[in-house]
């Protein structure tokens, strides 16, 4: 949703994307994600709503990336993936917990795209972060809702020099939290909401959009 605002000069609505780090079709991470769409819309951003599954990228390598290079780019999944990254101005991902961490889909996701592609560089590497605000919320069926998860999310996120908000929201036993697009506890139906409204406040604040 594109804001249409009375005065012309005002500014657009912030671009955030926004996905979740699963690759499962029904995954609890999923359905978090749908929720945050009407709230960030209400607050008044354009969101582009991601699916990874729709960016299918290789396991990085650093010998597959050299191989690519020296063909004159990245592979060209990669590539599509930093241009729709490249457009938005803030990120909000909801993560899974693997293990005590974040999944590999994620970090493989971040990696790939960090990295610089001479045939584009205005629109790869570091740029794609740099800056930008960034969202966390987790999910688990377990009672913890993925916190762990969200500790080291948010480390790898810093190191991108993303500007990471330090309210969270960790959702635990997602599989009976969630009905009809929205979090059942009222609570944390409105931290979701707090967390969404922050991160549009943070980006329009930051000014890094027209």
């Amino acid at each position: 949703m594109s804001l249409s605002p009375a005065n012309p000069s005002a500014p657009r609505a912030p671009r955030i994307a926004l996905f979740a780090a699963s690759a499962r079709r029904d995954a609890l991470s999923k359905r978090l994600a749908a929720a945050c769409v009407a709230p960030l819309q209400a607050a008044g951003a354009d969101v582009m709503h991601l699916d990874l599954n729709d960016h299918t990228l290789p396991l990085y390598r650093g010998d597959e990336e050299a191989a690519a290079l020296a063909q004159g780019s990245l592979p060209a999944a990669v590539v599509a993936l930093q241009q729709v990254f490249a457009r938005a101005e803030a990120f909000l991902v909801v993560t899974p917990e693997y293990n005590g961490s974040i999944p590999p889909l994620l970090k493989n996701t971040l990696d790939w795209c960090s990295r610089p592609n001479p045939a584009d560089p205005a629109r790869s590497g570091g740029v794609l972060y740099a800056n930008k605000p960034a969202a966390l919320m987790a999910t688990s069926p377990g009672p913890l809702g993925g916190m762990r998860a969200l500790f080291h999310a948010r480390d790898v996120l810093g190191y991108l020099n993303m500007i990471v908000l330090p309210q969270q929201l960790a959702v635990g036993r997602a599989h009976e939290a969630i009905a009809e697009g929205k979090l059942i506890d009222e609570r944390q139906h409105k931290t979701m909401v707090g967390i969404c409204e922050a991160l549009v406040h943070a980006t329009f604040k930051l000014g890094s959009h027209p």
